[in-house]
């Protein structure tokens, strides 16, 4: 049997997603019977070497590199899924988007509580940094999603079952309990 190649990164999240796939415990290794990880934090693999089956999202869009990231995984994964809260509507990050990138970035860098030593008041601008959007977009503003998993994160089981529904192309049995967030 040939493995499903599955991909897997985290755009403007908290990495909580990630934790809950090493969540799955001891069942990481029945998966890797079957999955192969190609560009994912797991194995650290930075670029894809092959077109993946599989690709997970966690985290939506707050800038640039964050566009270019998921639009990448869209170009090389069959099937993409957002995976938790920040990937399916924003969330923490997207708590951003009513106020201005300019007032955003002066609290940050100049005039915030924790702030010191900025005397010269500079927000930092250098070429190399990515361009910050207007706001927070979830994944499926910028590209087509074909799965969502919900949870902050989603829990272990979850990721588990929807995982193995696609690598033996069955369909997801995923009842309340196991997607419930309450």
């Amino acid at each position: 049997m040939n493995k499903a190649i599955v991909a897997t990164t985290s755009l403007a999240g908290c990495f909580g997603c990630h934790m809950s796939i090493l969540d799955i415990d001891e069942r990481i290794l029945e998966l890797i019977e079957v999955v192969e990880f190609n560009k994912s934090p797991i194995d650290d693999i930075k670029k894809f070497t092959k077109k993946c089956d599989i690709g997970l999202i966690e985290g939506g869009c707050c800038n640039s590199e964050n566009v270019h990231v998921l639009k990448d995984f869209r170009e090389n994964c069959k099937i993409l899924i957002a995976l938790g809260e920040c990937a399916i509507m924003g969330g923490l990050p997207a708590m951003r988007n009513g106020i201005p990138i300019k007032e955003c970035l002066e609290e940050a860098y100049i005039g915030g509580p924790t702030v010191q030593q900025n005397h010269q008041k500079i927000v930092p601008n250098d070429p190399e940094l990515p361009i910050l959007l207007d706001k927070v977009y979830p994944c499926h503003e910028v590209v087509k999603i074909d799965y969502y998993l919900p949870g902050c994160p989603p829990r272990a089981d979850l990721i588990w079952k929807a995982l193995i529904a696609l690598v033996k192309g069955e369909e997801m049995d995923l009842p309340y309990e196991v997607i419930k967030f309450d």
